[in-house]
């Protein structure tokens, strides 16, 4: 199905590139995945009354400042990624399944027939998803502080896009080709689409990875005495849907394995920080103009104080 042998020992220089990006997955993957695991198993606030404490503290201006200018340059930034200029027949004629690794060959061997059905299940799975935290409203005490959990649940949605949109580890700063081009069986022009250049790192699992990370945190946040077994359980479950998400993104030739898992470890990070930056208190972060004879501009400051302590309702 695959032709493998083309080209083996002429590697073009895109794909010298895209084995160096394969071999810095397992690095990232295994840092975030480290700060996903050791922030919060075992973190308890200091008193377990769950009535009488504000989990969270609100910095409105600052969150709605987020909201609003990530949602302004990641509009932009979504139509300058889709639009890539087309993948052109030589660089085609240059792919070698070789240089990928083990895990990412299995994206290379999948049916054809059902690319379509799969990419629509891979979006529309993620709307139940990105509702999962609307659950956390049964909760009477999370109920309470409904507004604040909003806004900051988009604030991180919005932090999470924009991380896929202009960090270096998103398609603005990286061309890797997606599993479609290499399947010689398909029509050229499916293959050759400028979109097609952007499959690492998945944005899809990072959100849905974020939304159910988000949603295992801030319950983890309200019910400390669960014990760290629970805390375990709990945050296993919210993989489940990225593991579905990832499953179907592949199986839409988007993306390879090790993409999916980048994905996933950015967006269980992001899920897990924003509401853990949210416990410090507002005096802890100022915003102020500054202005000298070489240089203007604006200054942000949060010092993190050595344990935090709830406030009272």
């Amino acid at each position: 199905m695959l032709d493998r042998a083309r080209n083996k020992n002429k590697p073009s220089s895109n794909n010298k590139e895209m084995k160096k990006i394969s071999e810095s997955k397992i690095g990232i993957i295994s840092f975030v995945l480290g700060v996903v695991l050791s922030v919060n198993l075992y973190a308890n606030p200091a008193d377990s009354t769950k009535a009488k404490w504000k989990v969270y503290h609100d910095c409105r201006p600052l969150t709605l400042s987020i909201i609003g200018v990530g949602a302004f340059s990641d509009y932009f930034a979504i139509n300058r990624i889709k639009g890539k200029a087309d993948i052109t027949a030589a660089e085609i004629q240059t792919l070698n399944p070789a240089l990928l690794s083990p895990i990412d060959r299995w994206a290379l061997n999948q049916n054809t027939s059902n690319i379509k059905m799969f990419s629509t299940l891979s979006d529309d799975f993620q709307i139940p998803v990105f509702m999962l935290p609307g659950l956390l409203l049964f909760d009477k005490h999370i109920k309470k502080e409904w507004l604040d959990i909003f806004l900051m649940y988009v604030e991180g949605h919005i932090i999470t896009f924009s991380f896929y949109n202009y960090s270096w580890f998103g398609p603005t700063f990286q061309d890797q080709y997606r599993p479609i081009t290499y399947y010689t069986n398909l029509p050229m022009n499916e293959r050759t689409t400028g979109n097609n250049r952007n499959s690492f790192y998945s944005g899809h699992d990072a959100s849905v990875t974020y939304a159910s990370f988000f949603a295992a945190k801030v319950y983890c946040d309200y019910h400390p005495n669960i014990g760290a077994g629970k805390k375990l359980l709990i945050y296993v479950a919210a993989t489940v849907p990225s593991i579905i998400e990832g499953y179907f993104r592949v199986r839409a030739l988007a993306h390879f394995p090790s993409d999916v898992m980048v994905g996933y470890s950015l967006g269980a990070a992001i899920g897990i920080i924003v509401p853990e930056l949210h416990k410090i208190k507002n005096k802890n972060i100022s915003l102020a103009l500054f202005s000298s004879s070489g240089a203007a501009g604006l200054g942000f400051v949060c010092a993190i104080p050595n344990q935090t302590t709830p406030i009272l309702r």
